[in-house]
Formats: C-alpha cells, sequence, structure tokens
C-alpha cells in the first residue's frame, strides 16, 4: 500500500508503550504513539504509520539504530524521545550526550518531515528517580533550544502538571499506564492540531494509605520492580536485549477500542 502521509516514531519504552499493556499487539503493549497514529488515520486513511522505539535504548542506541531506518521511510512526521535511560546511568555528560542528540534532529528537520521533541518528565515527587531531577532539567533546556534552532514542535512533558497525579502511572512508577498513554496521546494530538476522538478514562478514587500501609506498598515495589532494575543495570543488561521493533514497516492501525 502506498501512503501519502507517514508517521515514524523513535526512542524507548516510553514511545513503545510500556505501561499500557495489550499482550494482542507486538511486543505487548500499545502506548500513545500508537494512539497517536490511530486517530491520524480515523481522520485520513492516507497515514501509515511505523514506531521503531525500543524499551531501554539510549541516545546513542536510538540514533544509530533507528535514524536511518526512519530516513528510508521518507516520513512527514516523526516523533523522537530519547535521554531517560542515559539520565539514570550512574554518570552521564549531558552536554555531550546532547551534541549527538542535535545532530540527529538536523538530519530529521532537514529530511522536510515534521519533527516532534519530548522533554523529560520533572521527577520531584519521586524518592528515587527525584535525585535525577537536576540532570532532566539541564537536558530539557538542551531540548528546548534544539527545538528552537530547527523549528520542531516541542511535547513539554515537564510542564504537563496533570502527570503528577500518579493514577497515570503504572505500577513500575516509572512507566505511564493505559490512562497516562492515553492522556499522552492527546497532548501531542494537541501540539499537532488534529482533532481527536480520544475519551480519557475515569481515573480510580485516590487512596489514602497509613503509614504502616504506605511503607509495605514501597516494599512491595521495591522488590517487584526497583531491585530487578537496579540488577539489570548492574549486569549491563536490558530490558528490550531480546525485542526488536513493534512496527518496523509502515503499517495502517485502527482504535482497538
Amino acid at each position: 500500500m502506498t501512503f501519502t502521509e507517514r508517521f515514524v516514531a523513535l526512542g524507548d519504552s516510553f514511545t513503545e508503550g510500556v505501561g499500557d499493556e495489550d499482550p494482542t499487539l507486538p511486543n505487548g503493549v500499545r502506548g500513545w504513539a500508537d494512539r497517536v497514529a490511530e486517530q491520524l488515520m480515523l481522520a485520513d486513511t492516507g497515514w501509515g504509520y511505523a514506531n521503531l522505539a525500543v524499551r531501554g535504548k539510549k541516545i546513542g542506541q536510538v540514533l544509530g539504530e533507528q535514524l536511518e531506518a526512519a530516513l528510508a521511510l521518507q516520513p512527514t512526521l516523526v516523533t523522537l524521545y530519547a535521554g531517560g535511560n542515559d539520565i539514570l546511568r550512574p554518570k552521564v555528560d549531558i552536554d555531550e550526550l546532547m551534541a549527538g542528540y542535535d545532530d540527529g534532529v538536523t538530519r530529521l528537520a532537514a529530511s522536510g518531515a515534521t519533527v516532534v521533541l519530548f522533554t523529560g518528565f520533572d521527577t520531584s515527587k519521586s524518592a528515587v528517580f527525584g535525585r535525577t531531577r537536576g540532570r532532566t532539567a539541564i537536558y530539557n533546556e538542551w531540548v528546548r533550544e534544539i527545538a528552537d534552532k530547527h523549528g520542531t514542535l516541542l511535547v513539554d512533558y515537564w510542564r504537563l502538571r496533570e502527570f503528577q497525579d500518579w493514577r497515570y502511572w503504572a505500577e513500575d512508577r516509572l512507566h505511564m499506564s493505559a490512562a497516562g498513554h492515553t492522556l499522552m496521546a492527546k497532548r501531542v494530538l494537541e501540539v499537532l492540531q488534529a482533532d481527536d476522538a480520544i475519551t480519557l478514562p475515569e481515573l480510580p478514587a485516590l487512596e489514602t494509605l497509613s503509614r504502616r500501609a504506605a511503607f509495605a506498598a514501597d516494599a512491595r515495589w521495591a522488590r517487584q520492580h526497583l531491585v530487578p532494575w537496579v540488577g539489570r543495570r548492574l549486569r549491563r543488561v536490558s530490558s528490550g536485549d531480546a525485542l526488536t521493533a513493534k512496527y518496523p514497516q509502515l503499517t495502517g492501525l485502527h482504535p482497538a477500542r
């Protein structure tokens, strides 16, 4: 099939869709990018969609493994988010990291495609990941400067304060839930100035936990999610090592629900 418009998504777990689980789909996840593609196709059946994102990838891997493949698909719309996995490493040179990021955005912008970039999320309320907040702030300033330089669109995740509501997050407290991915899809479509038929899900009632119950929940989270995550870092392995892109070639999607 020949597509007149081509949306290609690059990145890591954020764009792959981790946290928005769906065992019927490739890699077992859906995510905001799929949801954006579905809405674009509802408005215009000429859209094709490829998602090259793979969980666990750092900026160098995203650009090294996904950039050429994305350009070969001759995209008219590209989204890029990468850097979160670099920021969480024990040591990182943000300035050096963003020089490579800038080179990648230069090539994407030169293709003539509409490019959408993302800042990182403000982790100020996270007891664990909040320690990297300063790194993320520096990263975000680089992203904003690069977006201005190349005239790209920007989804300023840091400033989307509704995501400070942890009901939009998965049990691992690192990835958005289905509700969070749905909300993010709506915010991306707003930046694209595209209409959508997305209905945001109703959030569960906020729980007020006793100190003892909160401690037990934190201990359970650490055992089930934090310890395995740290273990992978120590072994220098990634949850995405055995995975490939969900949609490496352009395809058509229809809203799942």
